[in-house]
Formats: C-alpha cells, sequence, structure tokens
C-alpha cells in the first residue's frame, strides 16, 4: 500500500481507533493504491529514483481517503427548502483529481494545445482517465 492508517490519521487531525473504521480506512487506502498502480505500475521506482517522494504519494492517497470518509455514502448534493449544498463529484468516490495525477505522473495533462517555450516530449504511461 501507498499509505498507512497513521498518513490518514496524522492528516484527519483525530486517531482512527474504532475497529470497523480502521478496517474500512485500510480497504480504502488499498483501493486507492491499486488505482494508482494500475495507472503507474512503475511508482515504486519512481520513489525510489526521486522521481517522486514517498511523502507526496501518501499524501495524496491520504487526502482521497480523508475525502471517502467525510462522504462515505457518495452523496453529490444535499437540498433542505432553500439550503442546497454541491460536494462535487470528487467527494464521491475513491477517484484523485486531476491536480493530484500530475503530481504523480511528470507530464500529465500535456497534449497538442499546451504552451511549452520548446519542445518536450510527452512521458509518462497513458494519459488516458482511470
Amino acid at each position: 500500500m501507498l499509505a498507512t492508517l497513521d498518513d490518514v490519521s496524522s492528516r484527519l487531525g483525530r486517531p482512527i481507533t474504532d475497529t470497523a473504521e480502521v478496517a474500512q480506512v485500510n480497504k480504502w487506502i488499498g483501493d486507492v493504491s491499486r488505482r494508482i498502480v494500475r495507472r503507474i505500475p512503475t511508482i515504486d521506482n519512481s520513489v525510489v529514483d526521486g522521481t517522486i517522494s514517498s511523502a507526496t504519494v501518501s499524501q495524496i492517497v491520504a487526502n482521497v481517503v480523508i475525502r471517502k470518509m467525510g462522504n462515505p455514502e457518495g452523496f453529490r448534493s444535499e437540498r433542505i427548502d432553500d439550503y442546497y449544498y454541491d460536494r462535487g463529484q470528487q467527494s464521491a468516490d475513491l477517484s484523485l483529481t486531476d491536480d493530484e495525477w500530475a503530481d504523480l505522473i511528470p507530464g500529465y495533462g500535456s497534449g497538442a494545445f499546451s504552451v511549452r517555450p520548446r519542445f518536450v516530449p510527452d512521458t509518462g504511461p497513458s494519459m488516458a482517465w482511470p
């Protein structure tokens, strides 16, 4: 796994001690880790060779899990009389944001219409959506 229960707990700002919550958070950490490894099978090598820091990887995994913890049912919006709140798609599942993918994949999001001062070939794994 690319993060630990302690990574999530410290960023959440509270201990995670309830047995059911510990099990759920560990499952979500595993789910997010597998999603990243599917897209970037060489993530472990990138950490070892210093292309990306392990702290960045664990931060991203923990932040995705914390978003899920804040909205475990996956509600996108809530409406009561005149009150309306939209949580957005990112809080409803275990998906990484474009910014999080960009932090993990050098050149992510570049394409035919990107502006660069000189030619830089795209690198890294496929830029397709997960």
